[in-house]
């Protein structure tokens, strides 16, 4: 079982909470996690049918049936559960008492809001980083491969075919959570929405564009966005609010929180198809992203990540804002260095009269440029200092 990122920091926060909710999209670990951090605790599946009906008919006894705390999964199944265990928790000095998980989170954060905000911590979990598949030697041998395979644990830990096991997810996504939350009537067209968005990965997010393309009003594009945001599957990254007196954009940039999810919405079935792919640029800027969103999360950290773009064309694909120290980051999939990668950085120095940069991308070699420059490959992120 490869051990987890976010572990030392969910272990920290049952010291510190009563109650902690671990949060993530569906399959990415979060039973599993708990399950080994907390052996001793009884774990709970309100995902099954005669447990669940026994907490909907009669919460307090169910709560009474486990005095000591417990692992409660797919805990939105049950609201009811919430105004209860906010009793409890109020009335108990003990720390990590009750573990929350749950597949749909939208509900899950919807019930804690109304009932246990200021209770619980939460920890966000996404699926494998590179560093956690490396620490097993599990990493594919290619960035093809791993763009195509992206990182969920099933593809790892089962050996499913993510041609096999990709489609079904997403089939269970639609079908499932997002009925759950938002009445969806007509999957295909909700289906073409996400493959549109998935061409639009690591650009800016024009909600207009998409829907003329999709054929469905703005409202609900809106609407649509929120739902796969908050279900871990688009990631938006805000445009840093430092201008240097130049006009900046102010719309985010989408990303998908996994590429191989980007790939199947591509109808991309082989790695050797990225060799080629005009997005592989953008698949592989996502897949940096995200990973660097990992570093933050598994630490259960506030991610302070941004991009700067101005209305001529000059962007910076990261800003690092560590505290208010900037970090300008460029990303590339090549594996060779040009100078011209280095254009953007050097415009953003210039303005902003710092002098520390870093240029991600999927070679080998490392250098540490008289500027302050430091190009390094993409498997490195967990490795550098911010």
């Amino acid at each position: 079982m490869i051990v987890r990122d976010a572990k030392p920091k969910l272990e920290s926060l049952a010291k510190s909470f009563k109650a902690i909710a671990v949060i993530g999209p569906r399959q990415a670990g979060k039973t599993t996690l708990v399950k080994s951090t907390f052996p001793n605790k009884p774990y709970i599946s309100l995902e099954n049918p005669d447990i669940r009906n026994f907490a909907l008919e009669d919460p307090r006894g169910f709560l009474q049936n486990i005095p000591n705390g417990a692992i409660l999964d797919e805990v939105q199944r049950v609201p009811s559960l919430f105004s209860y265990l906010q009793e409890i928790l109020d009335n108990s000095n003990e720390k990590g008492l009750f573990i929350l998980t749950g597949s749909n989170n939208f509900l899950l954060q919807e019930n804690i809001s109304q009932s246990l905000a200021g209770r619980v911590a939460y920890l966000n979990l996404l699926p494998f980083s590179v560093n956690e598949l490396a620490s097993e030697n599990l990493v594919p041998k290619t960035d093809e491969d791993i763009l195509f395979k992206g990182f969920y644990p099933p593809i790892y830990d089962q050996e499913i075919s993510p041609l096999d096991w990709i489609p079904n997810y997403i089939k269970t996504y639609i079908e499932r959570d997002v009925r759950q939350i938002k009445n969806v009537t007509d999957l295909l067209i909700f289906e073409k929405f996400m493959r549109v968005l998935a061409g639009r990965t690591g650009q800016e997010l024009n909600l207009t564009t998409i829907s003329n393309e999709v054929g469905v009003d703005l409202k609900t594009i809106q609407s649509w966005i929120g739902i796969l945001e908050s279900s871990f599957i688009i990631y938006l990254l805000k445009p840093h609010f430092q201008n240097f007196n130049k006009t900046i954009v102010k719309r985010p940039k989408i990303y998908f929180y996994d590429t191989g999810l980007v790939c199947s919405f591509l109808r991309i079935s082989d790695p050797i198809q990225l060799e080629s792919h005009p997005l592989k640029g953008a698949i592989f800027e996502t897949m940096v992203v995200i990973e660097m969103v990992k570093k933050f999360t598994n630490k259960g950290l506030f991610v302070n990540l941004y991009f700067w773009r101005d209305k001529t064309g000059h962007e910076v694909d990261i800003i690092i804002d560590d505290a208010g120290k900037l970090i300008p980051v460029e990303i590339k999939s090549s594996k060779t260095i040009n100078t011209d990668y280095f254009k953007n950085l050097k415009y953003w120095n210039n303005l902003s009269k710092l002098n520390n940069s870093i240029l991600i991308y999927s070679g080998d070699q490392e250098q540490k440029r008289s500027d302050g420059t430091l190009i390094t490959n993409w498997k490195n992120i967990n490795q550098l200092d911010f």
